[in-house]
């Protein structure tokens, strides 16, 4: 296939598979309850994805529950759910083998299969003949097809089989056509495969069955290339992909369906979600972030917190006035926005345009004095690039606003040792919340984490929104470690209240004073934030 754009003719539209219910959930670190799927696929039918596969029933007692309760506890407006599975065993029969069996029970009116493709499989992992891997195949399709099923033909390692006998990899998929399946996807199980590899090999697939067929593709991150590869793969000729949300997926992940999305309707002119839910790409992604519980990469194309930020330096006012010249796509299409990052180089102009996102009027003298405050503080160790929820709270105290959700009187913590290598620790806060003293005493793990609860527990009849508010990590670094133990402190603070998330800063050559810093901004923005709510 040439590689001349004139040669190429992409599709009007292409489906969106989302697999991050399995595929996803296989990314060390990641552990979904039930509840946590039945949330996921949520989000996903609100975004408009055309699929959302739920899982292997028969796998494992999570998913056959997540499909007991999906039906009853979740109505999907705008995608089909999907049950996964293989095929029949090598010397099995259909209408007596287990997983097919599963797929049934399911109760989803589309099931997707995975197969071998790839002869080297067939021979060594399954030891069986070529034949029996087709039958497999054509058998499975056929018994799915007959109770009724839509099914989808995961043709697993297609393109390392291929490249090494493509007579057979074609037999496979020629087995699942004729017996009915509506969809081949071509996967990179091992995602070694580049875009030009991909795009030639569904090309060759495309031509060779015809606009009849339809053909998807599913392909990994293990080269960098996941993404890339899911839209070579779509100007070769698919008009189905598969991905999960924020690229979750086992060893370095799948293809990332936000970015996938993205590319292909703003860049490509392809149909995907519907266009008036491209601005949900960001919430979902974050959404998401929060249910599996792992910090979103900043740097995410579109939708991470860094994809519109700008530490703009000189080009701040030009950037003001003509942000099209440093945004390659508006921010609010997929529901992000831009920011500026402040740091000591910042100017004027600058910290005049981080407070006009903010909403406050600062005058000329008065952001002099911010400028000459914020260049004091970083000499110090304050790092506000990193901390955007500390320089808020910075800006707007600038502009006259102080807070009154508390007044701190003292706090004191006190470690024991309480047997062989054993430690417990204790806070005690004394604040003013509401015209009253407030003094309550917390255990935790660890300094922070017992002044955390001990703060919680003297404001949290007052402010019930804070058990929403919690801390999502904690950064300390040692700034100056010629001097020891005597060295000035910096820790940094990332905090979620479940729809945004900010980071606050403290520095001192004391590290509870620090930390307690950082723990006291981050509750102040929090109820800044949620002021109102409960």
């Amino acid at each position: 296939m040439s590689d001349s754009d004139e040669d190429v003719r992409l599709p009007e539209s292409v489906e969106v598979f989302d697999t991050t219910l399995r595929d996803g959930s296989q990314l060390e670190g990641i552990s979904l309850t039930v509840d946590d799927k039945l949330r996921i696929a949520e989000q996903l039918d609100w975004l408009g994805v055309n699929y959302i596969e739920g899982g292997w029933p028969g796998a494992n007692p999570k998913d056959d529950e997540f499909f007991r309760r999906v039906h009853s506890e979740l109505k999907l407006d705008t995608s089909t759910l999907v049950a996964f599975g293989s095929t029949r065993r090598k010397a099995g029969k259909v209408d007596s083998d287990d997983t097919l069996r599963h797929l049934l029970e399911a109760n989803t009116g589309t099931v997707c299969i995975v197969g071998k493709t790839w002869d080297y499989h067939v021979t060594e992992a399954l030891e069986t003949t070529l034949e029996a891997g087709v039958a497999m195949v054509a058998d499975s399709v056929e018994f799915l097809r007959a109770q009724g099923r839509e099914v989808l033909f995961d043709a697993e390692h297609f393109f390392d089989g291929y490249k090494r006998n493509p007579e057979f990899s074609l037999r496979v998929l020629e087995g699942a056509v004729q017996k009915g399946a509506s969809t081949l996807v071509l996967c990179d199980t091992n995602g070694g495969s580049l875009p030009h590899e991909v795009e030639r090999i569904v090309g060759d697939v495309s031509r060779y069955f015809g606009s009849d067929v339809h053909i998807g593709v599913h392909t990994h991150d293990d080269t960098g290339c996941g993404v890339a590869n899911a839209l070579a793969g779509v100007r070769g000729g698919a008009t189905h992909v598969q991905g999960t949300v924020n690229g979750y997926g086992e060893r370095t992940g799948n293809c990332n369906l936000t970015t996938v999305i993205a590319n292909l309707a703003l860049k490509m002119g392809v149909r995907t979600i519907p266009a008036e839910r491209m601005e949900r790409l960001t919430p979902v992604s974050h959404h998401v972030a929060e249910l599996v519980n792992m910090p979103l990469n900043p740097q995410q194309p579109y939708v991470g917190t860094s994809a519109f930020a700008h530490k703009a330096g000189l080009h701040v006012s030009a950037i003001a006035r003509r942000p099209d010249a440093y945004e390659h796509v508006p921010p609010d299409t997929v529901g992000n926005g831009t920011r500026f990052v402040v740091s000591e180089l910042a100017g004027k102009s600058t910290l005049q345009l981080k407070a006009k996102e903010l909403g406050l009027a600062l005058d000329g003298p008065t952001l002099s004095e911010v400028v000459d405050e914020l260049k004091r503080l970083e000499h110090e160790g304050y790092h506000f690039e990193a901390a955007d929820g500390s320089l808020e709270l910075l800006l707007r105290r600038a502009s006259g606003w102080e807070h009154d959700f508390f007044r701190m009187e003292s706090f004191r913590v006190i470690t024991d040792e309480i047997g062989d290598r054993a430690f417990t620790t204790e806070a005690t806060v004394k604040v003013h919340v509401g015209g009253e003293r407030k003094v309550a005493t917390a255990e935790g793990n660890g300094p922070v984490n017992a002044l955390d609860r001990a703060l919680r527990l003297a404001m949290g009849s007052q402010y019930p929104v804070l058990s929403r508010i919690h801390l999502t990590d904690y950064k300390v670094r040692v700034l100056d470690t010629a001097k020891g133990t005597g060295a000035v402190t910096r820790v940094l603070i990332d905090s979620t209240d479940g729809e945004r998330s900010w980071s606050t800063i403290g520095v001192s050559d004391n590290i509870i004073e620090a930390s307690w810093q950082a723990l006291c901004d981050s509750i102040v923005y929090g109820l800044l934030h949620n002021a109102g709510t409960d």
